[in-house]
Formats: C-alpha cells, sequence, structure tokens
C-alpha cells in the first residue's frame, strides 16, 4: 500500500470517528453465475517478446547473493528520490496530508479553550473574559430594575472565566426576563439574548424584551357551598374584573381567603387549584377558583397530649381568651399558642382544631382545641451586671423554677453582689393565677446597702399582684398593687452643720399602686410611640405614733424615628413625697437623682440638698429631663445625649437651679436588647463632683 493510499484509509477513518458513525452499509445478492460467453481471444496489449526486452539485465549477477534492500534499490533506480538537486527546495508533503496522517486523539481529551489567548503555562490562570450588559425593551412595564436586581449578567459585574459562562449567563436572564413578564401578566411576552464583539474586544451581551399585551382578569368565579355570610368567600378574595393578572396579588388573594374562612367560623376550609384561561383575542383570563368551605364551628373543650406535659388541660382553660360556644376564631387560637409559649415551660407546642361531629345548639359544628406538648427545662439561671459612678459595681444572680409548684408556680433565689449593695432573696410567683396574665408575688429580701447618702440594714415582706408585659406579650395597659412591710435600721444625719450621724430603726408599711400605659414597639429598644406611668404609695411608720404620708413619680419617654436609623427619645419625670417632713422619713425612701437611670454627668445619689461633709441627704420632690439622639449602623450604634435635673427639699418640684449632664455613649445591639456604655459629664462641675461619669448596663437607658 502506497503513503498516499494509507493517508486516504486515515483520512476516512477519521470521517467515521468524528461522525460517531459509519456511512451505512448495503448489503448485496452476487448476481447468479451466467454461462460463460463465447468469444474470440483478445490481443495483449503488450507482446511477451517486447515485455521481456524491457527487463532489465542480470549479467554478471550471482544468482545465489542476497537481494539488496528496498532503500539501496530506490537510490540505484531513483536517485533523485533520496538525493535532490542543491538549486532545488526539499520535497515535503502538504499540510493538510501531514495533518491526516497524525493520530487522532482520544475524545475524552478534547477541551474547548478557555480563552481565545495561547497560554503555555498550563498553571497560569487565564485573563478573565471582559463584557458589557445592554437590556432593551422592559419600558412602560417598570419591570427594569427588578429584573436588574435578579439578573445573573448584571450580577457577574462584567466578568467571566470563559465566553461559554457569558453565554450561559444570557440564556439564564432570558428566562428571567420572561418568567418575570409573565410574573406580572405578560403572557405573550418573548426575550431575546444575543452576544457581539466590539471593536476593542470586548463582549457585549444584549437582552431584548418584548413584553407584548399584558392581560387582565376577565369572569371571576367562585366555587363554594354557601357560607354564613352568603358572600363570604368574595368578599375575601380581593380580586376584581380588570385588574392585572399579577401572580404575587393573586396568591395574596388566595392567601387572605385562607386566612379569613378561619376567622370567621371556618376551622377547616380549603383553597383549591385556580384556574386561569387566557383569551387572546381580549387579552383576559377567565379565573376560576373552587374553596372547600367546611362546616361552621364553635370553640368546646381543650385536650391536651405529650409524653412529658408542663400542667394539663384545666390550666389552659384559664389561659385562653374565648368561652366555650362561641364562633371558632383562628386568631384566638393563635392568642392561645403564644400564650402557652410565653409561660417558657414548653420545648414545643401545638394547638390544632379538631372536628367532634356534634352539634351545637346553633347550628354549628362544636370543634375541641387538641394542645400537643412537651416540657422543656423548668430551672433557669438568670444575671445581670452593670457599673456607675457612685454606685460601683453591681451584679445580680437568681435561679429560678418555673413550675416547682405546678401550674406555673415557680421559686426564685437571688442574690445581689456588689461594692457598695449586697442582699439576697426569695420569691414564689404564681403566673396566670385564676386569670390570664394576673400574677400572684410574695417574698422576703434581705438588703445592705451603704452609699454617701445612707447605709440601711433592711429586711422586707411584700405581696402584691400584678399585669406585665413580657417580651411575647407587650401590653398596652399594664398595674401593679399590693402591699410590703420594712424593718430598716440606717444611719441619719442628725445635724446638717457638723454632720453628725446617729442610727435608727424604722418599721414602715406600704400600700403601693402602679398604672402604665406602653404605646412604644419594643420593651428594650423602642424606636417609636411613647410610654406613660404612675406610682403611688400611700406609707407609714408603724412603730410609735402612725405618721403617714405618699410618695408618688410620675414618668413619661417618647420616641420618634427621624429614619431607619436615627431616633429621637425623650423623657421626663416628676416626683414627690407629701405630708411628712423630710427628716422624719427614713433616708433610703427619700428621693434622689443622679446616675446611669437618672441624670447622667453625676454619680449615684448625688443631685439634691447636701450636708456639710457633701455627702446628700435626699429631698421631697424631683424633676428630670433627658434628651437622645440614637444612630445605628448594623449591630452598633452611637448616642448623644443632654441630661437635666435637681432634687429639691421641698414636696413639689421647683424647676429651678436645673443642673445639667452631657455625654456620648455606644450601644452593641444583642438578641435580648442593647449593651450599653455612657460617659458623660457635668457642666458648671460643682466642687467635689467627678469630671465624669461612666455608666455600664443592659438596655436603653429609658
Amino acid at each position: 500500500m502506497s503513503r498516499r493510499q494509507a493517508h486516504h484509509v486515515r483520512r476516512m477513518l477519521s470521517l467515521i470517528l468524528l461522525t460517531g458513525s459509519p456511512l451505512p452499509l448495503v448489503a448485496q445478492t452476487p448476481p447468479a453465475p451466467s454461462p460463460p460467453a463465447q468469444s474470440e481471444p483478445e490481443e495483449p496489449i503488450l507482446p511477451d517478446d517486447q515485455f521481456e526486452a524491457r527487463l532489465p539485465g542480470v549479467e554478471g549477477a550471482d544468482p545465489n547473493a542476497p537481494l539488496p534492500s528496498i532503500d539501496s534499490w530506490i537510490d540505484q533506480q531513483m536517485p533523485q528520490a533520496s538525493t535532490a538537486p542543491a538549486d532545488l527546495p526539499p520535497a515535503t508533503e502538504p499540510a493538510e496530508e501531514r495533518e491526516l496522517a497524525q493520530p487522532l486523539p482520544p475524545l475524552d481529551s478534547v477541551t474547548v479553550p478557555a480563552n481565545a489567548a495561547a497560554n503555555d503555562d498550563p498553571a497560569a490562570k487565564l485573563p478573565d473574559i471582559r463584557y458589557a450588559t445592554s437590556i432593551e425593551g422592559f419600558g412602560k412595564t417598570g419591570l427594569g430594575d427588578e429584573f436588574r436586581a435578579e439578573s445573573a449578567l448584571i450580577d457577574g459585574d462584567g466578568k467571566a472565566d470563559t465566553a461559554a459562562m457569558v453565554q450561559a449567563r444570557a440564556q439564564e436572564d432570558e428566562k428571567l426576563a420572561v418568567r418575570l413578564l409573565q410574573s406580572e401578566g405578560y403572557y405573550d411576552a418573548t426575550a431575546l439574548a444575543s452576544l457581539d464583539q466590539t471593536g476593542d474586544g470586548t463582549l457585549k451581551a444584549v437582552i431584548s424584551v418584548t413584553p407584548g399585551q399584558r392581560y387582565r382578569i376577565g369572569d371571576i368565579v367562585v366555587t363554594a357551598t354557601p357560607t354564613v355570610p352568603p358572600t363570604l368567600v368574595r368578599d375575601s378574595l380581593p380580586l376584581q374584573t380588570g385588574d392585572p393578572i399579577i401572580a404575587a396579588n393573586v396568591e395574596g388573594a388566595e392567601a387572605n381567603v385562607a386566612l379569613k374562612l378561619p376567622e370567621n367560623g371556618y376551622p377547616f376550609a380549603t383553597v383549591g387549584q385556580r384556574d386561569i384561561l387566557l383569551d387572546p383575542a381580549t387579552v383576559t383570563g377567565a379565573y376560576t377558583l373552587p374553596v372547600e368551605v367546611g362546616p361552621r364551628g364553635s370553640f368546646r373543650r381543650i385536650t391536651t397530649s405529650g409524653a412529658k406535659q408542663a400542667f394539663g388541660a384545666d390550666h389552659m382553660e384559664v389561659i385562653r381568651r374565648y368561652r366555650p360556644g362561641d364562633l371558632y376564631d383562628s386568631r384566638k387560637v393563635d392568642d392561645l399558642r403564644k400564650a402557652l409559649v410565653a409561660t417558657g415551660l414548653f420545648a414545643s407546642v401545638a394547638v390544632d382544631p379538631v372536628r367532634t361531629n356534634e352539634a351545637a345548639p346553633d347550628g354549628t359544628e362544636y370543634v375541641d382545641l387538641h394542645v400537643e406538648q412537651e416540657a422543656g427545662p423548668p430551672r433557669t439561671l438568670a444575671g445581670e451586671a452593670g457599673y456607675g459612678t457612685g454606685q460601683g459595681f453591681r451584679a445580680e444572680g437568681t435561679w429560678t423554677h418555673r413550675n416547682l409548684f405546678p401550674p406555673e408556680g415557680a421559686l426564685i433565689l437571688g442574690a445581689v453582689a456588689g461594692t457598695q449593695e449586697q442582699g439576697a432573696s426569695a420569691t414564689f410567683r404564681r403566673s396566670n393565677a385564676g386569670k390570664r396574665d394576673k400574677t400572684f408575688q410574695t417574698g422576703i429580701t434581705l438588703n445592705h446597702q451603704n452609699y454617701d447618702a445612707y447605709e440601711a440594714y433592711t429586711a422586707g415582706l411584700n405581696i402584691g399582684w400584678s399585669r406585665q408585659s413580657t417580651p411575647i406579650f407587650q401590653k398596652r395597659w399594664t398595674y401593679s398593687y399590693g402591699a410590703e412591710i420594712l424593718l430598716t435600721n440606717e444611719q441619719v444625719v442628725t445635724d446638717l452643720l457638723t454632720a453628725d450621724k446617729t442610727r435608727r430603726t424604722y418599721f414602715i408599711g406600704a400600700l403601693p399602686v402602679q398604672v402604665g400605659y406602653d404605646r412604644s414597639n419594643d420593651l428594650l429598644n423602642p424606636t417609636s410611640g411613647f410610654r406613660a406611668s404612675l406610682r403611688v404609695s400611700p406609707e407609714g411608720s408603724l412603730q410609735g405614733n402612725f405618721s403617714p404620708y405618699v410618695r408618688s413619680t410620675f414618668d413619661l419617654s417618647g420616641y420618634y424615628p427621624v429614619s431607619d436609623s436615627m431616633v429621637i427619645a425623650a423623657r421626663t419625670r416628676l416626683g414627690t413625697i407629701n405630708g411628712v417632713d423630710r427628716d422624719d422619713v427614713a433616708p433610703s425612701r427619700r428621693i434622689y437623682a443622679g446616675g446611669g437611670g437618672s441624670v447622667r454627668g453625676f454619680g449615684y445619689q448625688e443631685l439634691g440638698p447636701k450636708d456639710v461633709n457633701a455627702d446628700p441627704i435626699g429631698g421631697r420632690s424631683v424633676n428630670e429631663f433627658a434628651v437622645e439622639g440614637r444612630y445605628r449602623f448594623g449591630n452598633y450604634g452611637v448616642v448623644a445625649f443632654v441630661d437635666a435635673g435637681q432634687v429639691y427639699e421641698s414636696q413639689i418640684p421647683q424647676f429651678s437651679d436645673m443642673r445639667y449632664g452631657v455625654g456620648l455613649g455606644g450601644r452593641f445591639y444583642t438578641n435580648f436588647g442593647p449593651f450599653r456604655a455612657d460617659i458623660a459629664m457635668p457642666i458648671n462641675r460643682q466642687p467635689g463632683e467627678s469630671k465624669f461619669a461612666l455608666y455600664i448596663g443592659i438596655g436603653q437607658a429609658f
């Protein structure tokens, strides 16, 4: 076989491999043999004698000698094939023939170049493909910005590893554009992506959009069994003929049906699969929605189950806010579930309606609520710590068993340790005590306080009932009332001019009452709304002659959001003691001001009347004011503030001789409230007052 014939064979094999299949072979039946035809002998083209004459001579050759090699024979017969003349270039094969002569590479080794630029170093990173993006056709649809926010080309920031990657992004954007337009009612929308190369070699990806006409809702048909009222289902579906067929609006309207029916007595209602029949001639869609209404129900009783239960169904009946026989309302079911979560006694809890197939007197069907519960760990350790100038370091810790006396009977043991205060307490608390949100509490406290204003050893008993906010249920109205008895031994200044002191024992009874109104949006970090509270505590000495008096405090704070990140907060406090001279009131029961929760820039209890040693002795009235600018960025924030206030010996605040403090603070926002650090300095500082004051704690100052 000649070299050229071999080239043709390779070429044929190459075509077979590249096309993946050989040319089809057609089976042919060999023709039947035919009898030999009688013909005349053909005349030979070259007679034998002439053929023999043309053979090369072999005279003198040894017939037994070995045959020469083919190469030597070719050199002898065709010397031009081995030696070319000096003035002629060497003979070469055509490039195409040389390429065809090469062996084929395996298919799994064939790859598409990552970049048009050659790179001799396989380990080197090829340069990125740069491309520009052009979006055309959204026009009056108003969807251009939304498309850009989700675009794969835009998200790629004009860079890609390969041109194929740019093409893949463009194809994804084609689908995105059509999907987005159809979700807004443009069901005939088309999108086309193309790639062009600019003069400087940069790729340009173009997304061309043709929205077409926008389809609108035509006839609206709701198939459902009768309800009370008859139009309940249709009224709960906020879709109108002529509205654009917007996917989000349609899904939201159907979700509203699923929400409103259980709120109006139909706990088992289900919304079926919608059908929208598009009519290109009128560019409308006929909308049909099947709804399975189910029976109209009313509340009956609560049942519960669970391997580990916090308390039984009888206590859940106390917590619920509906009465048996009331029309079923899913909002009241959600309220019960939240109230159970707020107890803090469950690891998991679920509340679901259950059909009973029993008719109520009003024609509805009774519905039971089943609570599936799993009790969580009842014990809790908690602590808080802070530092304030004049008050020093103070840490408080509590151990709580929230369900030691079921249901919801908690035992709380607490301890206070600080540079100027130490104490211990024990409290029994019953939550949801006979009524939803009503708390009964009684306890005993032992405490020692040693401040510049007084030193006191106090033992106390207290009992009270309250309705307070919780992180889950922030209540608009709160209240507390009760009674307390205090036995306290305190150091008292007997002469202001000499600062002579003596110790006295006071036996005090009090009946404190507090009412609060809260329209703020958060307990620990309010950014809008306001709060107000009034506390009145009639008190008197229980030893010797009874000398009653009344301690009263009014607090008001407001919060105004200037922007999403900026809040202006303001606070005022007014306090008074009526019906007794200051010196007849135990020092620990007098009114003081100054410190982290009062007028910053001054030490704890530092404002107001002082003795000759500049130690505060307290007063009978106070007025305080504060303004803060709170700026938050992420989980951090800064605060600038101005505080003002003064304590007076008179029983009515004088609003004169005000003292001011200014400062800056930092905030670190956590899931349980902001961590606060404030530094402030007094204006017009007096002798003995600190140049600055530092306050650290949890929660905003107010």
